[in-house]
């Protein structure tokens, strides 16, 4: 029996497939999601999202939204989320020292959370990306 996962953010839907065994990162610790999980809804924290299919584990940066998980199917709304495998440490780095400028700069409210939330998302990237790159595939 599988799990039929669809992760989706505001700009894209990143994967629909079925799947093993789904690892999310809440605010209540680390979920592992099997067939036959109870109907669940929860918060996703900003972490390393781990899905696993035949044995091979694939790994997305998450920067949090909402698990709902309801007989079988497996549903992430995602305020951001992006395969490991796809993040480009450069760009990441570059974006990273950008926002890291922008907040040093005056400006309202508004402009600094939104500098701050890229810098998080900056900073996740970083540590998936450089997290995957040291482990082989399974």
């Amino acid at each position: 029996m599988k799990l039929a996962l669809h992760i989706l953010t505001p700009d894209k839907e990143i994967l629909k497939e079925e799947v093993d065994e789904v690892l999310v990162p809440t605010v209540s610790g680390e979920i592992g999601i099997l067939p036959n999980h109870v109907s669940l809804m929860t918060q996703i924290q900003p972490g390393e999202l781990i899905v696993v299919n035949g044995g091979k584990r694939s790994s997305y940066a998450i920067t949090g939204g909402y698990l709902e998980v309801n007989n079988n199917n497996v549903n992430i709304l995602g305020d951001y989320a992006i395969r490991s495998e796809e993040i480009e440490l450069s760009k990441a780095e570059e974006a990273k020292k950008k926002a890291e400028a922008m907040m040093k700069e005056k400006g309202n409210d508004v402009e600094f959370a939104e500098v701050e939330a890229q810098l998080r998302r900056s900073l996740l990237e970083i540590k998936i990306g450089q997290k995957r790159r040291h482990i082989r595939p399974q």
